[in-house]
C-alpha cells in the first residue's frame, strides 16, 4: 500500500491537484471507470487528470522490455485481430484468453493488460544447444503435426525456441562410448535402432559402435558397461539370463552357468542376456600340495558328487558349481619315524608295505610308513597321523587292542602304534587326581590337605606315575588279579593298566591362615593321601577332660609316633593300611584313656603331676604298678607313640578359670616378695663390702703416691748433675764422631764412583760388541739375500732365454741374424756403393783412414 502511495505521488504534480498524473515514456497504468466497472490501460508520454468516478488499479508502471534472443511467458493474455490490436467487447473491457499463455520474444516495449501476468515474473534468454546435446520435448495439445502427448527430441547444435504447446521433459547429453566400452540400453516401447534392428518393449541391448550415441526418445540408457578384463589369475563365472549366443559365437540356453578364462578372451563384456555370478580366482597348487574338487565338470556338464583330487605344482579355475572339499592340503610328508593311519571308505586296492596292492573292504584299517610322500586317493580316509612315542626309563603308555580290547603297557621304549591300536586314557578318582598334582609336596602339604599344585593336568594316555618321597610306603591294588603290592619310597609307583592306588582318608584339624598354629579338634576325612609317612612324626590333639571334683579342663597334646615297620618288610607295611584313619582312632584312644585317667582324680592333684597322670593313661603302668611304659603299641597297624607333651591345660569353666588365676596371680606375688627381700639383703651385704674394699685401696694409693714422689726427686738431683759435667764431654765425641762419617762417607762415594764407571764402560762394550755382530749378522743375511735373489733372477733369465729361444727356433735366430747384413750388402749393391760412412756432423773424423780404408777394400 505504501509503494502504491509512493508511485502515484511520483506520478502527480508538484503543484496541481492530486488527480493529475504525467505518464513517462515506456511506461503505463491501469484505471478503474467504477461506472462501468472497467479497467482501461494508458500508456505514455502523456498527462492525465483522474475523474472522481476513476481508481488507479496499477500505478505508473515500467513497460516489459524483451531483450533480443529473450522470451518471457505471458499469463491470461489479451485476444488480438488481425492487426494485433487487443480486441474489446461492447462495453470496452479488453478480451482475455483466462487460463491460457502465450509465449512473446523480442519485441517494442509492451503494457500488460488487465489480467496479464508474466510467469515466474522472469524473462528467460533463449536455451542454445550446443553439439551432443538435445531436449527431449512433449506436447501438451495437438498442434500442427503432433498430437498430445507425443514425444521428441531437439539435437544441437542449434537455438531452442519455446512454444506454449510444448514441454520440456529434460534436457539430454549424447554418451561417450570408449574404445572396448558399450551402452546398455532399454526400448521403452517397439522401435527401431540405430543399425536398424527392431526392438520390442522392454528389450535390452548394448551399443558398442565408438564415438558419442544419442539415445532416441524410444531408448532409455541404463548404463555404460566396461570390460570385464581376465586376466592369468582372473575368469568370470557366467549364467544366461535367456537362450543367446554370445559373443565368441557360442549358443546359450536359458539358465546355463560356464566359465570363461583368458584363453579365450582377454576382455569381455557382459550383455543384458547373461549375468556375472563371480570373479574367479585362480586356484594355484604349490609343491607337495593336493585339494579334493567336488562336483567335477565332465564332457562339459557338471557332475553332481563327482570329485577329483588335483596334485601340484599347478593352477586351475573352478567352474561353476564346483567347490573345493577341505581347501588345499599338505602332502603327507612322512619321515623314518612317522606314518598315517588310513581308513577304507569304500572296497578298494592299497599297497601294502611290501608293495603288493592288498584288496582293502570298508572300514579296513592300515598303516603308510615313511620316509615317504604321501597323496590320500579318495577311496580312503586319512584317520591320523602318527609319530614315534620315544619314552624313557621311567615313562610308559597305556595302549588298547582295538580289536580284542586287550590292554596293556608299553615302558622304556620308542613306539610306533599299529593300526588296530590307540592310546587308552586311564580313568582315576579325583582324589587321586588332586594327589598327581602335588607330587614332591612335603610333609607339610600332606598333613595340611596341600594348598598347591605343581602341574595343570595330566595326560591320561600315559602311564600314571607317582613319586614317592622318603621314608614312606605305599600300596597299589591290581582289580584283574585281585592282589597287592607295597612300594616304599623314595621310589617310584607306576600303575598297570588294572591297578589303583589305596586311597587313605585321615583326620585332621581345619587350618585357618591367619591363625596357622591354633590346634584345633580333629575332623573325619580332611587328608586325602595315596601313601603313609611311616615317621617318626608329632600329631597334636585338642580334647575335654573332667575330674573327679567335676573341673572341666581343656587339654592340647602333642604325641610323637611311628610305624614299627622296616624298610622293604612288605608284609608289615600291609598292616599299616589296615586302619583307614589312623589319626583318627589313635587320637579317640589316646583321648578316652586320658579321660578315664583324669577323672579319677581331684583338680589339685591333677595340677601338681599333669605330666604324670597323662603319660601313666597313655602308656599304662608296667607289672610292678610303679613304673610308666616307654610306649603304646596298636597291634593293628603297627602304630607306636613313643611320647606325649602337654602342651596347653586350661579350664573349660570360667569361675574355676577365674578362681585358679588368682591363686596363680597370688603364688606370683608371694614368690616376687620373697625374691625381692632375698635380693635386697644380698645388695645390702655387697654395698658394705664394697666400703671396705675402697677406703683399703685409697690408703694403698696414697702411699704407692709417697715412693714414686721420692724416686722422682732422686732422679731430679741425678739429672742435675749430669747436665753440669757431661756438656763438653758430648761436644768433643760429637766433633770425633762427625770428622770419623765425613772421612768414611768420603771413601764410600770415591769407591761408589770407580764402581759405576767400571761398570758403565763393561756396559758400552758389551753394547758396542752386541751391535756390531748384530750389524755383520744382518750384513750377512742380507748378502745371502742378495746371492740368493741374483742367482734366482739369473735361473728365471736362463729360462725366459730358454724358453724364448725355443719357442722362436734355431732357424729363425739364425735368419734373424743374418737379416741385417744381408740388407745393407743389397741397399749397397742397389746403390752402386763400395763403402758408406754416417756421421751426426758433430764428431770429428780422420778422413785419411777413412779414404785409405775405402782405396784398401776397392783394390
Amino acid at each position: 500500500r505504501d509503494c502504491f502511495r509512493k508511485e502515484i505521488m511520483s506520478a502527480r504534480t508538484g503543484t496541481g491537484s492530486e488527480n493529475v498524473f504525467r505518464l513517462k515514456p515506456d511506461h503505463y497504468m491501469h484505471i478503474l471507470d467504477n461506472n462501468q466497472n472497467v479497467t482501461r490501460v494508458l500508456t505514455g508520454p502523456r498527462t492525465y487528470t483522474k475523474l472522481d468516478h476513476e481508481t488507479i488499479t496499477l500505478p505508473p508502471t515500467p513497460m516489459i522490455r524483451i531483450p533480443p534472443r529473450h522470451w518471457c511467458t505471458i499469463s491470461n493474455p489479451v485476444v488480438r485481430g488481425d492487426d494485433g490490436k487487443p480486441l474489446v467487447d461492447q462495453l470496452g473491457a479488453t478480451k482475455v484468453r483466462l487460463g491460457d499463455s502465450e509465449i512473446r520474444f523480442e519485441q517494442l516495449p509492451f503494457p500488460l493488460y488487465p489480467d496479464e501476468v508474466v510467469l515466474n515474473g522472469t524473462i528467460s534468454p533463449l536455451t542454445i544447444i550446443p553439439q551432443y546435446e538435445g531436449l527431449k520435448l512433449k506436447a501438451l495439445r495437438p498442434f500442427e503435426n503432433r498430437v498430445a502427448g507425443e514425444v521428441w527430441q531437439f539435437l544441437g547444435p542449434g537455438t531452442y525456441i519455446p512454444r506454449v504447446e510444448v514441454q520440456i521433459v529434460e534436457r539430454i547429453k549424447a554418451a561417450v562410448v570408449k574404445d572396448g566400452t558399450a551402452l546398455h540400453l532399454r526400448a521403452i516401447c517397439d522401435t527401431t535402432d540405430a543399425t536398424g534392428t527392431k526392438r520390442l518393449a522392454g528389450e535390452s541391448f548394448l551399443w558398442r559402435q565408438a564415438g558419442t550415441y544419442m539415445p532416441s526418445v524410444d531408448e532409455e540408457l541404463l548404463d555404460v558397461v566396461t570390460p570385464q578384463i581376465l586376466t592369468q589369475t582372473k575368469a568370470l563365472h557366467l549364467e544366461a539370463v535367456r537362450g543367446f549366443t554370445d559373443a565368441l559365437g557360442k549358443k546359450r540356453h536359458a539358465g546355463e552357468q560356464w566359465l570363461l578364462t583368458h584363453d579365450e578372451a582377454e576382455e569381455y563384456l557382459i550383455t543384458p542376456d547373461e549375468k556375472k555370478l563371480t570373479d574367479c580366482n585362480v586356484t594355484v597348487i604349490g609343491l607337495n600340495q593336493y585339494c579334493v574338487v567336488e562336483n567335477v565338470w565332465k564332457n562339459g556338464k557338471l557332475a553332481l558328487g563327482s570329485q577329483e583330487i588335483r596334485e601340484g605344482p599347478c593352477s586351475f579355475f573352478l567352474n561353476p558349481g564346483e567347490k573345493i572339499v577341505g581347501g588345499i592340503q599338505e602332502l603327507y610328508v612322512l619321515s623314518s619315524s612317522e606314518a598315517v593311519l588310513l581308513q577304507a571308505k569304500i572296497a578298494t586296492e592299497s599297497p601294502d608295505e611290501t608293495g603288493k596292492n592288498v584288496p582293502r573292504a570298508p572300514g579296513d584299517r592300515w598303516m603308510i610308513y615313511g620316509p615317504r610322500t604321501f597323496l590320500p586317493p579318495l577311496e580312503v580316509e586319512v584317520v591320523e597321523k602318527r609319530c614315534n612315542i620315544p619314552l624313557a626309563a621311567n615313562q610308559g603308555i597305556y595302549i588298547r587292542d582295538q580289536l580284542s580290547g586287550h590292554i596293556r603297557t608299553v615302558i622304556g621304549e620308542t613306539y610306533m602304534l599299529k593300526a588296530n591300536e590307540a592310546l587308552w586314557e586311564k580313568p582315576l578318582p579325583d582324589v587321586v587326581e588332586k594327589q598327581l598334582l602335588k607330587q614332591g609336596a612335603a610333609h607339610s602339604e600332606y598333613i595340611e590337605g596341600g594348598k598347591g599344585s605343581r602341574r595343570s593336568g595330566r595326560n591320561k594316555s600315559q602311564v600314571v606315575r607317582y613319586q614317592l618321597p622318603h621314608n614312606t610306603v605305599c600300596q597299589v591294588y591290581d582289580f584283574k588279579s585281585r592282589s597287592q603290592r607295597i612300594v616304599f619310597g623314595p621310589a617310584m609307583v607306576m600303575l598297570g593298566p588294572d591297578e589303583e592306588f589305596t586311597v587313605l582318608s585321615l583326620s585332621g584339624s581345619e587350618w585357618v591362615a591367619g591363625e596357622p598354629n591354633v590346634v584345633r579338634p580333629k575332623q573325619p576325612d580332611m587328608i586325602k593321601a595315596i601313601f603313609l609317612f611311616l615317621g617318626p612324626d608329632t600329631m597334636s590333639d585338642v580334647f575335654n577332660v573332667e575330674t573327679s571334683d567335676h573341673t572341666r579342663l581343656s587339654l592340647q597334646l602333642s604325641y610323637n609316633w611311628k610305624f614299627d615297620v622296616e624298610h622293604g618288610d612288605a608284609e608289615a607295611a600291609k598292616k599299616c593300611f589296615n586302619v583307614p584313619d589312623f589319626v583318627g582312632d589313635t587320637c579317640k584312644a589316646v583321648a578316652s584313656r586320658v579321660r578315664g585317667r583324669v577323672a579319677a582324680i581331684t583338680f589339685d592333684d591333677f595340677h601338681k603331676n599333669s605330666a604324670n597322670v597323662v603319660h601313666a593313661a597313655v602308656f599304662g603302668m608296667e607289672a610292678d604298678g610303679k613304673t610308666i611304659r616307654k610306649q603304646l603299641r596298636f597291634p593293628s597297624n603297627n602304630l607306636i607313640l613313643t611320647g606325649v607333651d602337654i602342651q596347653v591345660a586350661e579350664c573349660v569353666d570360667q569361675r574355676t578359670r577365674d578362681s585358679l588365676q588368682k591363686s596363680v596371680k597370688l603364688a606370683i606375688e608371694i614368690t616376687i616378695a620373697s625374691q625381692e627381700a632375698e635380693a635386697r639383703h644380698k645388695a645390702e651385704a655387697l654395698e658394705q663390702t664394697a666400703k671396705g674394699q675402697l677406703e683399703r685401696q685409697i690408703i694403698n694409693d696414697k702411699s704407692s703416691c709417697e715412693k714414686e714422689r721420692k724416686q722422682l726427686l732422686e732422679l731430679q738431683a741425678e739429672s742435675a748433675t749430669i747436665e753440669s759435667t757431661g756438656g763438653a764431654k758430648a761436644e768433643a765425641k760429637a766433633n770425633a764422631a762427625s770428622s770419623s762419617i765425613d772421612g768414611k762417607s768420603e771413601v764410600e762415594q770415591a769407591q761408589l764412583q770407580a764402581d759405576a764407571a767400571a761398570e758403565l764402560a763393561t756396559v758400552e762394550l758389551t753394547n758396542l760388541t752386541a751391535t756390531r755382530e748384530a750389524n755383520i749378522a744382518h750384513q750377512g743375511v742380507l748378502n745371502k739375500l742378495e746371492i740368493d735373489k741374483q742367482r734366482e733372477m739369473a735361473a728365471i733369465e736362463v729360462g725366459k732365454f730358454s724358453k724364448a729361444v725355443t719357442a722362436i727356433g734355431k732357424e729363425t735366430i739364425a735368419s734373424m741374424a743374418r737379416a741385417g747384413p744381408e740388407m745393407q750388402a743389397r741397399m749397397l749393391k742397389g746403390l752402386g756403393l763400395q763403402g758408406y760412412m754416417l756421421t751426426d756432423g758433430n764428431s770429428p773424423i780422420n778422413l785419411m783412414n777413412t779414404a785409405q780404408s775405402m782405396v784398401g777394400n776397392m783394390a
